[in-house]
């Protein structure tokens, strides 16, 4: 398909911008793939249609490619809208708590359980997290993708389950303490990321990096499974006997510990970079992260190499590597599957 497609553009009177514009509108359904996919004869083709060196060819494309990644704007008002939530939500849940008596004494959480009335501040603060929570859950495909991504939605969805679960089964004062104990880390960790996206705050952002790994640690791995999963596995079973709902909610919450395990361990090897100076980006960094460093050390010497014999057979070597290692893969069987269809089908109507 794409050869027909090239043969076209060939006779063809058009400006280069154009000609590779067309050929990514042709390409769309492994556009992903595109870099890697492009084969030898193809760019050949698209070198005699544009008058350009493989070189300006393959420039084209990864600028193209990266206008659709994520700018630094972008995460930065990102870690902002976030930032403001939880600075909101910490200290609205703070207020209202710490003159509640649960809030000093955890065997608070189960007298007279379950016939404990909800105060209308705490149903506007539960109301909030959902909210945010909820929100957090259908924004996921279009904001920022980590490497962390599945962690995030398995987060995501045991929290909402947990505060609708606690909300119906009146487990209203454990679920306010589990809510404010996470708020409290997630704000510096929102900060941190203002001050990496923005320039000239290194210092600022490292300070708060090592305040947030401090804070995080002891919340997450101390204060969480000593006081609230301790609380709610044995304190409760003062107050009532084991029901269903009891072994769900708990399980619930070693999910979440699972994951502050893993967030744990993500943070002690960035603290690990950080003190032998080698911290440079976040570990939960989108993922593409790593391919574009990669061609940014490639863009500083496009501009002193513009072809040459020698250039294009260490091209033509790296590329024939990159198509040797997908040449076992699903996709690039189907796309070559495709292609020998769409050939087939062409000689014959021909």
């Amino acid at each position: 398909m794409l050869n027909s497609f090239m043969l076209r553009l060939e006779n063809t009177q058009r400006s280069p911008h154009l000609l590779l514009s067309l050929y990514l509108s042709a390409s769309l359904f492994y556009h992903s793939l595109l870099y890697f996919l492009l084969l030898q004869r193809e760019i050949i083709h698209l070198m005699l249609a544009c008058g350009k060196t493989q070189r300006q060819i393959e420039t084209w494309f990864r600028r193209r490619r990266n206008q659709d990644r994520p700018s630094r704007t972008k995460k930065f008002a990102e870690a902002a809208w976030r930032f403001f939530f939880y600075l909101a939500a910490f200290m609205a849940g703070l207020a209202c708590l710490v003159d509640r008596p649960w809030f000093w004494d955890h065997r608070e959480c189960w007298r007279r359980y379950p016939v404990q009335p909800m105060e209308r501040a705490h149903f506007w603060y539960y109301m909030l997290e959902l909210g945010f929570y909820g929100s957090l859950l259908l924004r996921i495909s279009v904001d920022i993708k980590r490497k962390d991504f599945k962690e995030q939605v398995i987060h995501h969805l045991a929290t909402i389950f947990l505060l609708s679960f606690s909300y119906c089964a009146n487990y209203i004062r454990i679920g306010t303490l589990v809510m404010l104990l996470h708020d409290s880390s997630d704000i510096l960790l929102e900060s941190a990321k203002m001050f990496n996206y923005g320039t000239g705050w290194r210092k600022m952002c490292d300070s708060l990096f090592v305040v947030f790994a401090v804070v995080f640690l002891v919340t997450r791995l101390v204060i969480f499974p000593s006081k609230i999963i301790r609380n709610t596995l044995l304190l409760s079973m003062e107050a009532f006997e084991p029901f269903p709902g009891y072994y769900f909610f708990n399980i619930l919450l070693m999910v979440l510990q699972v994951l502050h395990i893993f967030w744990a361990c993500l943070i002690l090897r960035m603290v690990c970079k950080f003190l032998k100076g080698k911290l440079e980006k976040d570990e939960r960094s989108d993922e593409e992260s790593g391919v574009e460093e990669e061609e940014e050390e490639k863009g500083g010497e496009e501009n002193t190499d513009q072809g040459g014999d020698c250039y294009w057979g260490k091209s033509k070597d790296n590329l024939n590597s990159k198509i040797s290692m997908l040449t076992n893969s699903c996709v690039l069987n189907n796309l070559n599957h495709h292609r020998s269809s769409v050939a087939k089908r062409m000689r014959k109507a021909q």
